[in-house]
């Protein structure tokens, strides 16, 4: 089992101000019916209400401390702007305490500042990055991820995502220098199933392990083979293979290039 260093982070209580508290659904929908298994449990944590935004262009902010999230897996900074107002902000690798940040077109070419698109030179790492100009940051918000900036084209600018798609994002769409902290988080290793638990993940059992009435791959003397051409889950459904993205959504034109595949290991 192994953890995160997390000794630099503030031991202050978080922002009464910024703490929302979430109603757990374990995985169930409106009719209390489980859609998402294993899902249950955990300990109780509250929400941080973070600023993706960051719309206080010009205005200059102060790195008070960075905490930890239970939320999320990278870490957020408490930022006191000039005005004397206190934001949550996503933290980036190597942000430090008392260091200056700001947002906005003007902003200087520096990890941790906010800026469009069309500020950043071609070859740059960026991370919570807008999909709509105003909408704030969408997508590049987990620990140690970022992406970089291929080209820029009229309205369009050329990202290629860490999952080595490459995307056309509006120019005016707004993205913060460098790459998000916390980048040790995917060398952790859980290392028991009671941590697991803690984190609202509950068991999983094998379809082969199952009865017939249980599951497709169910039944059957010793260990069989699941039976079918293709593995599905419990409720029948092709689960590896399909295509699960819709064939018309609108997005689809500003793919310049898909993900590289998965090479699977011979077995």
């Amino acid at each position: 089992m192994s953890v995160v260093e997390y000794g630099s982070l503030s031991k202050d209580k978080p922002m009464k101000s910024a703490l929302k508290k979430i109603h757990k659904k374990a995985g169930r929908n409106n009719l209390g019916r489980i859609t998402t298994r294993h899902k249950g449990g955990g300990v109780k944590r509250r929400y941080r209400d973070i600023d993706f935004k960051r719309d206080k262009h010009g205005v200059e902010g102060r790195i008070e401390g960075l905490e930890y999230d239970p939320y999320r897996s990278a870490f957020i900074m408490k930022v006191v702007y000039l005005d004397g107002e206190r934001r949550y902000h996503l933290a980036h690798a190597g942000a430090k305490v008392a260091e200056k940040i700001v947002s906005g077109p003007e902003a200087p070419l520096k990890e941790g500042n906010r800026m469009p698109l069309l500020k950043v030179p071609v070859g740059y790492e960026i991370h919570d990055l807008e999909l709509k100009p105003g909408g704030g940051g969408k997508i590049i918000r987990s620990a140690g991820s970022s992406a970089q900036v291929l080209s820029h084209d009229g309205k369009y600018s050329q990202i290629k995502l860490p999952s080595t798609e490459v995307r056309k994002v509006i120019s005016t769409s707004y993205g913060t220098v460098g790459q998000v902290s916390n980048p040790d988080h995917g060398l952790t290793v859980i290392g028991k199933a009671g941590r697991k638990r803690k984190m609202g993940v509950r068991p999983t059992v094998r379809g082969t392990a199952m009865n017939a009435v249980d599951h497709p791959f169910g039944g059957g003397e010793g260990r069989q083979p699941m039976g079918r051409k293709r593995p599905k889950d419990v409720y029948g459904n092709v689960i590896k293979g399909p295509k699960t993205r819709k064939k018309k959504k609108w997005s689809t034109k500003l793919i310049v290039k898909r993900r590289a595949k998965r090479k699977r290991g011979k077995k």
